[in-house]
């Protein structure tokens, strides 16, 4: 006989059971509410995309694509990110689209990582951005989401550091990519691996030094006033020179939001990007926005004890008694959920009593009702709390009640 394959995700990849799953639909959801508080429209582009959108536009880390040729013979590649694709979008359809144009996209993005702690080869992205801005207040306008995102979802201890490429203009981009990384690897690590690039010492000393040297320009002023004025608080951002951001596509405004006590690195991280629509289609559109690192954060949100604890979306099991009690029981499940009410009817009448309540608790759900001949001759229900063990007898109207108080 021949052996079975032992089936499992390819590296990099992964599975969300039902429990993380609804952790990740939870801060989907909350990130999604404050982009449309803020007047974003969402945006969703193809997995697919030629592979000259994004050549030439990324930097160094486009040795990280997913690229192949299709059956056609065409170059393409997974998406890399989604900031590339939208700016495609904006030029593709820039004579629909109002501008400012603002648009969010949460999609899954796909990068050849070495796969490691807080890093996959396919993970999602939640990105916002305006488009068709050249003010400083597009940038500012960003950041304040930024900082009122994280507000909103819970966490108390959090930062945006903001920095201006514009300021680097006299150092070269491989050195830019090796300074972005000096709070992971320090100083010494940082001339370490610009003498790898081939970039002597003392260039590499004056390089790093004229960088940590940095006061803030008129620009990085203005967007510190914004947020003031907007109420934030001022130990949530502050100027920090050495935030650049890799991306080759990087000019004016950068930041970055880390959380103290957090120590997988930045959660979230935005520029201004003035030429990438330029480059593809010869329109002159500035853009400038952000991406949420969203396993990131919700691995902090869990760190920090913000996400709601449920392991299941359905609030009640109905049971059935025998097949002879089956019909009310149908019927008790179908007026729970015209009533709005998530509820489950366990698929088989010959399992005893006591199995539906050993599902029911492995699974997470608040409670189970019980429809004997009992509950049927007097015309109520028996609601068992899962969690306490604790039975009652109602009527219909008081377990609707019931349910919907404890959500």
């Amino acid at each position: 006989m021949k052996p079975f394959i032992k089936f499992q995700t390819i590296k990099g990849f992964r599975d969300f059971l039902p429990e993380e799953t609804l952790k990740r639909i939870w801060l989907e959801g909350k990130i999604r509410q404050v982009f449309e508080q803020w007047g974003f429209d969402p945006l969703e582009t193809p997995t697919l995309e030629s592979m000259e959108l994004f050549s030439g536009q990324i930097g160094e880390d486009e040795k990280l694509f997913y690229q192949f040729e299709d059956r056609g013979g065409r170059k393409v590649a997974l998406r890399y990110d989604q900031t590339v694709p939208a700016c495609r979008v904006v030029g593709q359809y820039s004579y629909k689209l109002p501008m400012p144009f603002r648009r969010y996209q949460i999609q899954p993005v796909f990068r050849a990582e070495k796969p490691q702690k807080g890093r996959y080869r396919e993970f999602l992205h939640a990105d916002a951005d305006i488009f068709g801005v050249r003010s400083v207040l597009a940038d500012s306008q960003m950041i304040a989401l930024s900082l009122d995102i994280y507000q909103q979802l819970g966490f108390k201890d959090y930062k945006v550091l903001i920095n201006n490429r514009d300021m680097f203009k006299d150092i070269p981009y491989k050195a830019i990519t090796s300074i972005d990384k000096i709070k992971k690897i320090g100083k010494e690590g940082v001339l370490k691996e610009m003498e790898k690039k081939d970039i002597p010492l003392g260039k590499a000393k004056q390089y790093l030094d004229f960088v940590t040297s940095l006061k803030p320009n008129e620009k990085i002023k203005t967007i510190l006033k914004y947020l003031k004025k907007s109420g934030f608080n001022e130990n949530n951002y502050c100027f920090d020179p050495t935030i650049s951001r890799s991306f080759a596509y990087s000019n004016g405004p950068v930041w970055e939001v880390v959380i103290k006590g957090f120590e997988a690195g930045s959660v979230l991280g935005g520029e201004r990007y003035d030429k990438i629509i330029k480059s593809l289609f010869g329109l002159d559109i500035p853009g400038t926005g952000f991406a949420i690192g969203f396993d990131r954060t919700l691995e902090a949100a869990n760190q920090f004890g913000l996400i709601p604890q449920r392991k299941t979306l359905t609030s009640v099991l109905v049971t059935v008694f025998g097949e002879e009690n089956l019909d009310y029981s149908l019927q008790i499940a179908f007026k729970l959920r015209k009533e709005k009410i998530n509820t489950e009817i366990y698929p088989d009448a010959e399992v005893k009593l006591e199995k539906q309540f050993k599902y029911a608790d492995k699974k997470g759900l608040p409670y189970a009702i019980i429809i004997g001949p009992n509950e049927v001759k007097i015309n109520k229900i028996t609601v068992k709390n899962m969690k306490t063990g604790k039975q009652e007898t109602v009527s219909f109207k008081e377990l609707v009640k019931k349910l919907k108080a404890n959500g």
